[in-house]
Protein backbone atom coordinates (compact mmCIF):
# COMPACT_ATOMS: atom_id res chain seq x y z
CA UNK A 1 0.00 0.00 0.00
CA UNK A 2 1.39 3.06 -1.17
CA UNK A 3 4.63 1.90 -1.25
CA UNK A 4 4.99 -0.05 2.11
CA UNK A 5 4.60 -3.55 2.62
CA UNK A 6 3.46 -5.47 5.66
CA UNK A 7 4.43 -9.15 5.19
CA UNK A 8 2.61 -12.45 6.68
CA UNK A 9 3.04 -15.75 5.72
CA UNK A 10 1.06 -18.15 3.91
CA UNK A 11 2.06 -21.55 5.82
CA UNK A 12 2.54 -23.30 2.67
CA UNK A 13 5.61 -23.73 0.35
CA UNK A 14 7.12 -25.02 -3.04
CA UNK A 15 9.97 -25.35 -5.18
CA UNK A 16 11.42 -22.53 -6.65
CA UNK A 17 11.08 -24.46 -10.10
CA UNK A 18 8.03 -25.32 -9.58
CA UNK A 19 6.48 -21.35 -9.08
CA UNK A 20 5.64 -18.99 -11.84
CA UNK A 21 6.35 -15.61 -10.56
CA UNK A 22 4.41 -13.64 -13.15
CA UNK A 23 1.48 -15.30 -11.98
CA UNK A 24 2.01 -16.20 -8.49
CA UNK A 25 1.43 -19.29 -8.44
CA UNK A 26 2.40 -23.03 -8.59
CA UNK A 27 3.17 -24.77 -12.13
CA UNK A 28 4.01 -28.29 -10.73
CA UNK A 29 3.48 -31.88 -12.63
CA UNK A 30 1.02 -33.58 -9.82
CA UNK A 31 -1.95 -31.48 -11.28
CA UNK A 32 -4.06 -32.33 -8.13
CA UNK A 33 -1.50 -30.63 -5.56
CA UNK A 34 -0.97 -27.67 -7.44
CA UNK A 35 -4.40 -27.24 -8.19
CA UNK A 36 -5.00 -27.58 -4.24
CA UNK A 37 -2.55 -25.28 -3.83
CA UNK A 38 -3.08 -22.37 -6.05
CA UNK A 39 -6.98 -22.88 -4.24
CA UNK A 40 -5.45 -22.12 -1.30
CA UNK A 41 -3.49 -19.14 -2.37
CA UNK A 42 -6.95 -17.91 -4.23
CA UNK A 43 -8.80 -18.37 -0.79
CA UNK A 44 -6.18 -16.13 1.01
CA UNK A 45 -6.00 -13.31 -1.24
CA UNK A 46 -10.04 -13.24 -1.67
CA UNK A 47 -9.59 -12.69 2.13
CA UNK A 48 -7.19 -9.86 1.63
CA UNK A 49 -9.32 -8.41 -0.70
CA UNK A 50 -12.56 -9.05 1.90
CA UNK A 51 -10.19 -7.36 4.44
CA UNK A 52 -9.46 -4.16 2.51
CA UNK A 53 -13.61 -4.17 1.50
CA UNK A 54 -14.20 -3.95 5.29
CA UNK A 55 -11.45 -1.35 6.26
CA UNK A 56 -12.88 1.01 3.43
CA UNK A 57 -16.65 0.26 4.44
CA UNK A 58 -15.52 1.33 8.02
CA UNK A 59 -13.77 4.58 6.02
CA UNK A 60 -10.42 3.37 8.07
CA UNK A 61 -7.02 5.00 7.12
CA UNK A 62 -6.00 1.71 5.00
CA UNK A 63 -2.23 1.10 5.11
CA UNK A 64 -0.29 -1.99 4.63
CA UNK A 65 0.20 -2.62 8.43
CA UNK A 66 -3.50 -2.40 9.01
CA UNK A 67 -4.94 -4.14 5.97
CA UNK A 68 -2.22 -7.47 6.89
CA UNK A 69 -4.02 -6.92 11.06
CA UNK A 70 -7.90 -6.78 9.30
CA UNK A 71 -6.63 -9.82 7.06
CA UNK A 72 -4.89 -11.66 10.33
CA UNK A 73 -8.15 -10.94 12.58
CA UNK A 74 -6.58 -8.96 15.07
CA UNK A 75 -9.05 -6.65 16.41
CA UNK A 76 -7.94 -3.26 17.45
CA UNK A 77 -9.07 -1.26 20.14
CA UNK A 78 -10.17 1.94 18.58
CA UNK A 79 -8.70 5.07 19.93
CA UNK A 80 -11.15 7.87 20.45
CA UNK A 81 -10.57 11.76 20.26
CA UNK A 82 -12.80 12.73 23.49
CA UNK A 83 -10.96 9.71 25.78
CA UNK A 84 -7.39 10.78 24.94
CA UNK A 85 -8.54 14.44 25.80
CA UNK A 86 -9.89 13.41 29.16
CA UNK A 87 -7.37 11.20 30.04
CA UNK A 88 -4.84 14.36 29.46
CA UNK A 89 -7.27 16.63 31.15
CA UNK A 90 -7.21 13.68 34.21
CA UNK A 91 -3.58 14.18 34.09
CA UNK A 92 -2.97 17.40 34.14
CA UNK A 93 -5.60 18.13 36.92
CA UNK A 94 -3.28 15.50 39.12
CA UNK A 95 -0.14 17.93 38.36
CA UNK A 96 -1.99 21.29 39.69
CA UNK A 97 -0.33 23.13 42.11
CA UNK A 98 3.05 21.36 40.81
CA UNK A 99 3.49 21.71 37.21
CA UNK A 100 0.17 23.68 36.41
CA UNK A 101 -2.24 26.32 37.30
CA UNK A 102 -5.86 25.84 38.10
CA UNK A 103 -6.59 28.42 35.64
CA UNK A 104 -4.51 25.84 32.79
CA UNK A 105 -6.31 23.19 33.74
CA UNK A 106 -9.73 25.18 33.74
CA UNK A 107 -9.25 26.02 30.23
CA UNK A 108 -8.74 22.89 28.76
CA UNK A 109 -11.80 21.59 30.40
CA UNK A 110 -13.60 24.68 28.90
CA UNK A 111 -12.16 23.46 25.69
CA UNK A 112 -12.68 19.87 26.17
CA UNK A 113 -16.28 21.31 26.59
CA UNK A 114 -16.20 22.40 23.59
CA UNK A 115 -14.94 19.66 21.55
CA UNK A 116 -17.79 17.43 23.18
CA UNK A 117 -20.33 20.32 21.77
CA UNK A 118 -18.56 20.57 18.40
CA UNK A 119 -18.77 16.81 17.92
CA UNK A 120 -22.60 16.98 18.45
CA UNK A 121 -23.40 19.90 16.75
CA UNK A 122 -21.00 19.04 13.55
CA UNK A 123 -21.79 14.88 13.64
CA UNK A 124 -24.58 14.56 15.97
CA UNK A 125 -22.16 12.15 18.04
CA UNK A 126 -20.22 12.15 21.28
CA UNK A 127 -16.71 11.09 20.38
CA UNK A 128 -15.05 10.24 17.19
CA UNK A 129 -12.34 7.68 15.81
CA UNK A 130 -8.99 9.85 16.45
CA UNK A 131 -8.15 9.04 12.95
CA UNK A 132 -10.90 10.88 11.57
CA UNK A 133 -9.86 14.10 12.57
CA UNK A 134 -8.33 15.49 9.49
CA UNK A 135 -7.65 19.24 7.95
CA UNK A 136 -11.50 19.85 6.86
CA UNK A 137 -12.30 18.75 10.85
CA UNK A 138 -10.09 21.73 12.10
CA UNK A 139 -11.72 24.02 9.77
CA UNK A 140 -14.83 23.28 10.75
CA UNK A 141 -14.16 23.13 14.46
CA UNK A 142 -12.65 26.55 13.81
CA UNK A 143 -15.55 27.98 11.94
CA UNK A 144 -18.02 26.66 14.84
CA UNK A 145 -15.72 28.40 17.76
CA UNK A 146 -16.24 32.00 15.52
CA UNK A 147 -19.77 31.55 14.53
CA UNK A 148 -21.96 29.21 16.72
CA UNK A 149 -19.87 30.04 20.15
CA UNK A 150 -19.76 33.80 18.82
CA UNK A 151 -15.88 33.70 20.08
CA UNK A 152 -13.62 36.26 18.79
CA UNK A 153 -10.51 35.36 16.85
CA UNK A 154 -7.79 35.25 19.63
CA UNK A 155 -10.47 33.12 21.90
CA UNK A 156 -10.98 30.95 18.39
CA UNK A 157 -7.04 30.44 18.45
CA UNK A 158 -6.37 29.57 21.80
CA UNK A 159 -9.06 27.30 22.26
CA UNK A 160 -7.72 25.54 18.96
CA UNK A 161 -3.77 25.82 20.46
CA UNK A 162 -5.33 23.48 23.34
CA UNK A 163 -7.17 21.26 20.94
CA UNK A 164 -3.36 21.29 19.26
CA UNK A 165 -1.91 19.68 22.28
CA UNK A 166 -4.47 16.98 22.06
CA UNK A 167 -3.41 16.39 18.70
CA UNK A 168 0.60 16.44 18.89
CA UNK A 169 0.00 13.49 22.00
CA UNK A 170 -1.70 11.65 19.04
CA UNK A 171 1.08 12.01 16.40
CA UNK A 172 3.54 11.51 19.17
CA UNK A 173 1.98 8.11 20.09
CA UNK A 174 1.65 7.02 16.93
CA UNK A 175 -2.32 7.20 16.90
CA UNK A 176 -2.43 9.60 14.01
CA UNK A 177 -0.40 9.44 10.85
CA UNK A 178 -0.34 13.07 9.40
CA UNK A 179 -0.79 16.14 11.27
CA UNK A 180 -4.03 17.59 10.74
CA UNK A 181 -2.82 20.82 11.56
CA UNK A 182 -0.24 21.38 8.87
CA UNK A 183 -2.17 22.90 6.34
CA UNK A 184 -4.19 25.17 9.51
CA UNK A 185 -2.89 28.74 9.72
CA UNK A 186 -4.53 31.53 12.14
CA UNK A 187 -2.69 34.33 14.12
CA UNK A 188 -3.46 36.13 17.45
CA UNK A 189 -3.94 39.31 16.65
CA UNK A 190 -2.56 42.22 18.30
CA UNK A 191 -4.88 44.09 20.70
CA UNK A 192 -4.55 47.72 22.58
CA UNK A 193 -3.93 47.28 26.27
CA UNK A 194 -5.98 49.82 27.97
CA UNK A 195 -4.50 50.93 31.12
CA UNK A 196 -4.44 54.43 33.04
CA UNK A 197 -2.12 57.21 33.24
CA UNK A 198 -0.63 59.19 36.26
CA UNK A 199 -3.74 61.48 36.23
CA UNK A 200 -6.14 58.59 36.33
CA UNK A 201 -4.81 56.69 38.77
CA UNK A 202 -4.67 59.66 41.14
CA UNK A 203 -8.33 60.88 40.53
CA UNK A 204 -9.43 56.82 41.49
CA UNK A 205 -6.61 57.28 44.53
CA UNK A 206 -8.13 60.44 45.66
CA UNK A 207 -11.81 59.89 44.72
CA UNK A 208 -14.06 59.78 48.08
CA UNK A 209 -16.04 56.84 47.83
CA UNK A 210 -19.20 55.83 49.87
CA UNK A 211 -18.78 52.38 50.28
CA UNK A 212 -16.82 50.35 52.09
CA UNK A 213 -16.49 47.40 49.43
CA UNK A 214 -15.77 49.55 46.84
CA UNK A 215 -12.82 51.44 49.14
CA UNK A 216 -11.12 48.21 49.23
CA UNK A 217 -11.43 47.37 45.57
CA UNK A 218 -9.99 50.49 45.07
CA UNK A 219 -7.68 50.16 47.26
CA UNK A 220 -6.39 46.80 45.99
CA UNK A 221 -6.46 47.74 42.44
CA UNK A 222 -4.07 50.23 43.57
CA UNK A 223 -2.12 47.72 45.07
CA UNK A 224 -1.93 46.02 41.79
CA UNK A 225 -0.92 49.13 39.62
CA UNK A 226 2.40 49.49 41.83
CA UNK A 227 3.14 45.97 41.81
CA UNK A 228 2.31 44.28 38.55
CA UNK A 229 0.34 41.88 40.78
CA UNK A 230 -2.16 39.78 38.39
CA UNK A 231 -5.55 38.87 39.84
CA UNK A 232 -4.45 34.91 40.65
CA UNK A 233 -1.37 36.23 42.49
CA UNK A 234 -3.30 39.50 44.87
CA UNK A 235 -6.03 36.85 45.63
CA UNK A 236 -3.11 33.99 46.86
CA UNK A 237 -1.21 37.08 48.71
CA UNK A 238 -0.49 35.94 52.44
CA UNK A 239 1.47 37.97 54.78
CA UNK A 240 4.66 35.29 54.62
CA UNK A 241 5.06 36.73 50.56
CA UNK A 242 5.78 39.94 52.10
CA UNK A 243 10.14 39.31 53.19
CA UNK A 244 12.93 41.87 53.80
CA UNK A 245 15.28 42.23 49.97
CA UNK A 246 18.79 43.00 50.47
CA UNK A 247 18.65 46.39 50.14
CA UNK A 248 16.41 46.40 53.91
CA UNK A 249 13.46 47.40 51.77
CA UNK A 250 10.19 45.34 52.10
CA UNK A 251 9.57 42.74 48.46
CA UNK A 252 6.78 40.85 47.47
CA UNK A 253 8.44 37.00 47.07
CA UNK A 254 5.73 35.03 45.50
CA UNK A 255 6.30 32.02 43.13
CA UNK A 256 3.39 32.92 40.40
CA UNK A 257 0.57 30.31 39.15
CA UNK A 258 1.25 28.21 42.34
CA UNK A 259 -2.12 28.16 43.64
CA UNK A 260 -1.80 25.40 45.86
CA UNK A 261 0.75 26.71 48.05
CA UNK A 262 -1.23 26.90 52.00
CA UNK A 263 -2.01 30.14 53.24
CA UNK A 264 -2.45 30.73 56.73
CA UNK A 265 -3.14 34.40 56.83
CA UNK A 266 -5.10 34.98 53.46
CA UNK A 267 -6.07 38.66 52.04
CA UNK A 268 -9.66 39.09 52.07
CA UNK A 269 -10.29 39.23 47.87
CA UNK A 270 -13.67 39.24 46.35
CA UNK A 271 -13.95 36.98 42.92
CA UNK A 272 -12.17 38.32 39.68
CA UNK A 273 -16.17 38.99 38.10
CA UNK A 274 -17.21 41.21 40.91
CA UNK A 275 -13.96 42.90 41.55
CA UNK A 276 -14.74 43.67 38.07
CA UNK A 277 -17.54 44.56 38.57
CA UNK A 278 -16.93 47.49 41.49
CA UNK A 279 -14.27 48.85 39.64
CA UNK A 280 -16.76 49.72 36.69
CA UNK A 281 -18.51 51.56 39.65
CA UNK A 282 -15.43 53.23 40.78
CA UNK A 283 -14.62 54.41 37.02
CA UNK A 284 -18.39 55.86 36.54
CA UNK A 285 -18.00 57.77 40.27
CA UNK A 286 -13.94 59.40 38.95
CA UNK A 287 -15.73 60.07 35.14
CA UNK A 288 -13.08 57.34 33.74
CA UNK A 289 -14.25 56.67 30.25
CA UNK A 290 -12.39 53.39 29.72
CA UNK A 291 -13.47 50.29 30.58
CA UNK A 292 -11.74 49.38 33.58
CA UNK A 293 -10.80 46.10 34.82
CA UNK A 294 -8.57 44.16 37.48
CA UNK A 295 -5.87 43.21 35.05
CA UNK A 296 -5.70 47.00 33.65
CA UNK A 297 -3.49 47.53 36.88
CA UNK A 298 -0.83 44.97 35.46
CA UNK A 299 -1.04 46.99 32.21
CA UNK A 300 -0.48 50.49 34.43
CA UNK A 301 2.37 48.67 36.67
CA UNK A 302 4.06 48.06 33.36
CA UNK A 303 3.19 51.31 31.44
CA UNK A 304 2.49 54.52 33.47
CA UNK A 305 4.34 53.35 36.72
CA UNK A 306 7.55 51.81 35.51
CA UNK A 307 8.33 52.56 32.04
CA UNK A 308 7.58 55.95 31.41
CA UNK A 309 9.38 56.50 34.79
CA UNK A 310 12.50 55.34 33.02
CA UNK A 311 12.48 52.02 34.76
CA UNK A 312 14.55 49.52 32.12
CA UNK A 313 12.53 46.98 30.04
CA UNK A 314 14.24 44.53 31.89
CA UNK A 315 13.87 45.02 35.04
CA UNK A 316 10.23 45.16 34.06
CA UNK A 317 10.22 41.90 32.23
CA UNK A 318 11.35 40.73 35.56
CA UNK A 319 9.02 42.33 37.93
CA UNK A 320 6.27 40.98 35.64
CA UNK A 321 7.54 37.56 36.09
CA UNK A 322 7.63 36.93 31.82
CA UNK A 323 9.54 34.42 30.43
CA UNK A 324 10.82 36.37 27.37
CA UNK A 325 11.00 40.01 26.85
CA UNK A 326 8.70 40.16 23.60
CA UNK A 327 5.81 39.57 25.96
CA UNK A 328 6.73 42.91 27.83
CA UNK A 329 7.38 44.59 24.62
CA UNK A 330 3.41 43.68 23.85
CA UNK A 331 2.47 44.19 27.34
CA UNK A 332 3.96 47.22 27.95
CA UNK A 333 3.26 49.14 24.43
CA UNK A 334 6.46 49.77 24.33
CA UNK A 335 6.58 50.84 21.27
CA UNK A 336 4.30 54.00 21.25
CA UNK A 337 4.90 54.43 25.00
CA UNK A 338 9.03 54.90 25.11
CA UNK A 339 9.29 55.70 22.11
CA UNK A 340 7.14 58.96 22.68
CA UNK A 341 8.62 59.43 26.08
CA UNK A 342 12.30 59.42 24.34
CA UNK A 343 11.54 61.96 21.62
CA UNK A 344 9.70 63.81 24.02
CA UNK A 345 12.97 64.60 25.98
CA UNK A 346 15.18 64.63 22.66
CA UNK A 347 13.09 67.58 21.77
CA UNK A 348 13.59 69.44 24.94
CA UNK A 349 17.23 69.03 24.30
CA UNK A 350 16.68 70.65 21.10
CA UNK A 351 14.44 73.93 22.61
CA UNK A 352 17.61 74.01 25.16
CA UNK A 353 20.51 74.06 22.14
CA UNK A 354 18.36 76.46 20.19
CA UNK A 355 17.78 79.09 23.43
CA UNK A 356 21.46 78.83 23.57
Amino acid sequence: MNGNRAEVTTGRSCEPSQWKTISGRSNGKKKEEVKSFNAYLDDLQNKVFEAHRQLTEKDDAITAERLRDQFQGKIEKQCTLIDVFKDHNNKMQTLVGSEFSKGTAERYRTSLKHTVEFLQWKYNISDIDIRKVDHAFITEYDFYLRSVRKCANNSAVKYLKNFGKIIRICLTNGLLATDPFQNYKNKIKKVDRVYLNEEGIKLIANKSLVSERLAQVRDIFLFCCYTGLAYVDVKNLKKGDIVTGIDGEKWISINRQKTNVPSRIPLLVSSNQKMNSYLKEIADFCGIQKQITFHIARHTFATTVTLLNGIPIESVSKMLGHTNIQTTQHYAKILDIKVGADMALLKKKYEIITMQ
